[in-house]
Formats: C-alpha cells, sequence, structure tokens
C-alpha cells in the first residue's frame, strides 16, 4: 500500500511540473509578440529593420569578439525576445563608433548591412534629453568625482577604453558638457551641443546628425541618465513629428 501511493505520488510530482513548465513556457510564447511590441534593442551598427534582424542574426557572436570597446552584449531569456542577439546597454557602454565599423565588417549574414561603411552610415536611434531635471548642466552643478567613478566600474582592459576614461577625467569638479564634448562622431556639432536657453539655461540639444550611439547616456554624470537614447527611433520622427526640442 505504502509502495502504491508513493508511486502515485511521484507521478503527480512529476506531472504537475511538467504541467507548469508548459505554462510558462506557452505564456512566454503568447506573450512574447507584446514583449517585442513593447521593448526595443539598441542594436548594433547597420542593424537592419528588427523582424530581419532577428531572421538573420545566426547569434554567432561575431560582432561582440572584434568590438574594441565591449560595447555589444548578447540577449538573454530576461530580455523577453531575440535571446542570443546581440544588443547594447547605453548605460553601461555606448557604441563608439569605430572608424572601420568592425562589427558590421564581422556579420557574416548581413544581419548588420555591410553599406554601413564608417560612423556617420549608423542609424542606431536618436538621443533625447527626457530628464532636464537631472541634467547637472541645467541644475548648474558641477561634474561630482562619484560619478565619474561610475565609468571606472566597466570594462576598461583596452587602450581604447583608457583613452576614454583619461578625456572623461579631465571633466572632474567642471561644468558639465560630457554629452557634448565626448561624443564619438567625427563631427560631433551635427550631433549635439550646449546651447544656452533664452533663460540662460546651459541645456545639450540634439541635431540632425544624431546616429544614437548612446555615449552619452553611458557618460551622463546625473546619478540616472538625463540623456538616453530612443532605439531605432529617427530625428525626424521624434523631433519633427513628435514636435520635441
Amino acid at each position: 500500500m505504502a509502495l502504491h501511493v508513493t508511486k502515485e505520488r511521484r507521478e503527480f510530482i512529476q506531472y504537475s511540473t511538467l504541467g507548469i513548465l508548459g505554462l510558462v513556457l506557452a505564456g512566454g510564447a503568447v506573450s512574447a509578440p507584446y514583449l517585442k511590441a513593447d521593448e526595443k534593442h539598441l542594436r548594433p551598427p547597420g542593424a537592419v529593420e528588427e523582424d530581419r534582424f532577428l531572421a538573420l542574426c545566426i547569434k554567432c557572436g561575431q560582432c561582440l569578439q572584434v568590438c574594441p570597446y565591449h560595447s555589444i552584449e548578447l540577449a538573454d531569456f530576461a530580455k523577453g525576445y531575440g535571446m542570443g542577439t546581440p544588443y547594447i546597454d547605453a548605460r553601461k557602454r555606448g557604441c563608439y563608433l569605430c572608424g572601420a565599423v568592425p562589427c558590421v565588417l564581422a556579420c557574416p549574414t548581413g544581419a548588420l548591412d555591410h553599406h554601413t561603411e564608417k560612423p556617420e552610415d549608423v542609424k542606431m536611434g536618436i538621443a533625447v534629453l527626457e530628464f532636464p531635471k537631472t541634467c547637472l548642466a541645467v541644475t548648474r552643478t558641477n561634474v561630482p568625482k562619484s560619478q565619474i567613478q561610475r565609468i571606472y566600474g566597466h570594462p576598461h582592459t583596452r587602450k581604447l577604453e583608457e583613452q576614454v576614461l583619461e578625456k572623461l577625467s579631465l571633466f572632474e569638479d567642471k561644468p558639465c558638457t560630457i554629452c557634448a564634448d565626448m561624443c564619438p562622431l567625427p563631427n560631433p556639432l551635427s550631433a549635439i551641443e550646449m546651447i544656452v536657453t533664452p533663460m540662460g539655461i546651459t541645456r545639450p540639444q540634439i541635431k540632425s546628425g544624431c546616429v544614437g550611439c548612446g555615449v552619452c547616456e553611458e557618460l551622463c554624470p546625473a546619478s540616472s541618465p538625463a540623456i538616453v537614447v530612443k532605439p531605432r527611433m529617427t530625428y525626424e520622427a521624434y523631433y519633427k513629428e513628435g514636435v520635441k526640442s
């Protein structure tokens, strides 16, 4: 009798576990389109339209391996969809727009379009001063050393990364112009500049040359970034059609 009860209990646990797992997986499958609709990843330079990108990307990680700034990560299950595909978490490390765009050259499938040959060809998204009340320039707060130190917690094992930190250290205890002065585009003034408003407030202004690389978000010394990147958004769509300044 005891053996019979034990067997039934074991079978109950087994099938209950399988049932719960099935519900979890089914729920994930059902909710995946909604997760995709609500969440947009900041993709590496040259990424084609999202659905095509997901179809072409073979999750080989070649783009990650050749990136000299540790900018590219591979999405895990927590990212909602596209597990194993490359993306950039701009707050951890933006894209520094390498002249030869090595991540594009390394892509074997065209998920990163090989027509993206130079930084100006990149179209990752658009920067937005989304939280002006935390912007150090707007609040007239000098750059605190503690917030510069945050960047030192990111990978910096290569010469190019060390050069970024050397430049960044020059802004300590000074009025903040980091987002404009550290923009990696060859002509940064085409993308962002510091302006003084009629009210006498200094603030960054995004311009049409912005490619959404995310460096401004990474290096923003506010405790949470005042300036953020909207992935796959264009300047025209956000600032013209959206009537944003």
